[in-house]
């Protein structure tokens, strides 16, 4: 009995195949990649970052071990906001992460994120996957040698932290707040300042005054980050963030070095990754809202309705003015709207009918 090994190298990650001669016969082993996951999230965070673990356990499972992930937290391996050109570059395989991060390179990117008062989670995973979405986002990340996926939803999410009350649109004057993406362009319009930073940033700098308010996900999130040691004012809802697509990118190179079949486990473990973390939040924000309230005196307050107005307003103009100086943006944002018409009027005699209803006999 005669036995080689036999080293073939199909692209970044890969491990090598090798192929045995068995009873005269040779059985080539199916080749193994090792890859590396770079998230933007801090290590381990509740439901973002498991949701890496997760995604990365699921693919080697589905897989029988031919993919394996090990996952980097923010700043282990890269910062958090360069894991779109690790990615990009092929210095890592897969990153995980959200489009709205990605603005600087386009500004269309935030449209696959999160638009203020878009879509929901359940509205957006419809136009992505039967209403063209997603062929639109894999033509943008194209153009920086990736492959998207959407991996998870947060669902609606809060207004906020702030440290004072905001009574009127006049609060919003000079107010420093942590919120990306086109939620920060319309607070600027507004008269506030945003600010741009990863998750482990927040606590310190709302504690010590360096921002006045911070966005970051909802109750479940935000109780895991102790926000309310820094500000008791909690406002609802999150007119910025109505249902924030989470992604998962990879090397084009990386991703096309696959055999069919474990492209198709990729794509199908990200589809399990969004079922999990959408199902995650829903059943967590439950208690810890109640947590909040009640063991942490936080008070739970509705932005003013001229506020959202307001909000509403300059939402219209910043997503207008982003269409009418890119073709691209103009093309997404036909296809994301025309969507949401037709979602609206489904959800009025659906979603929000069942919800007043309910309401009536509460």
């Amino acid at each position: 009995m005669k036995r080689r090994d036999v080293l073939k190298s199909f692209g970044s990650g890969m491990v090598a195949a090798t192929s045995l001669a068995v009873g005269g016969k040779a059985l080539a082993a199916k080749p193994e990649f090792k890859w590396k996951m770079v998230t933007t999230w801090p290590k381990n965070f509740p439901v973002l970052g498991t949701n890496a673990n997760y995604l990365a356990k699921t693919i080697e499972e589905m897989t029988g071990g031919r993919i394996r992930i090990k996952v980097y937290g923010a700043n282990e391996l890269v910062p958090a906001f360069e894991a779109f050109d690790a990615v990009s570059r092929g210095t890592v395989e897969m990153g995980h992460g959200a489009p709205y991060y990605w603005k600087g390179k386009s500004e269309t990117a935030q449209f696959f994120s999160a638009i203020p008062f878009g879509m929901t989670a359940q509205e957006v995973n419809g136009w992505l996957y039967y209403g063209g979405g997603l062929a639109l986002w894999e033509e943008l990340y194209d153009r920086f040698n990736l492959v998207p996926m959407a991996t998870g939803n947060t669902g609606v999410q809060m207004a906020g932290w702030f440290r004072k009350d905001i009574n009127s649109v006049d609060d919003l004057q000079g107010l420093k707040m942590r919120i990306p993406g086109l939620g920060g362009e319309v607070l600027s319009r507004a008269g506030g300042t945003p600010v741009s930073m990863p998750g482990g940033e927040i606590f310190t700098s709302l504690q010590s005054g360096a921002i006045d308010a911070t966005e970051w996900i909802g109750p479940y999130n935000d109780l895991a980050f102790g926000l309310y040691k820094a500000a008791k004012n909690y406002y609802y809802p999150g007119w910025h963030e109505p249902g924030s697509t989470l992604e998962t990118f990879v090397n084009k190179q990386t991703f096309e070095s696959l055999p069919k079949d474990l492209q198709a486990i990729v794509k199908h473990a990200c589809k399990d990754a969004s079922m999990d973390m959408i199902s995650e939040f829903s059943a967590k924000n439950n208690a810890a809202l109640d947590t909040l309230v009640n063991k942490h005196q936080v008070s739970v307050k509705a932005l003013p309705d001229d506020v959202l107005k307001k909000l509403h307003l300059l939402s219209n103009e910043v997503v207008q003015d982003i269409v009418d100086r890119d073709a691209f943006s103009q093309k997404v944002y036909a296809s994301y709207s025309s969507f949401q018409q037709q979602a609206i009027k489904w959800s009025d005699v659906s979603e929000y009918a069942y919800m007043r209803a309910r309401g009536l006999g509460a």
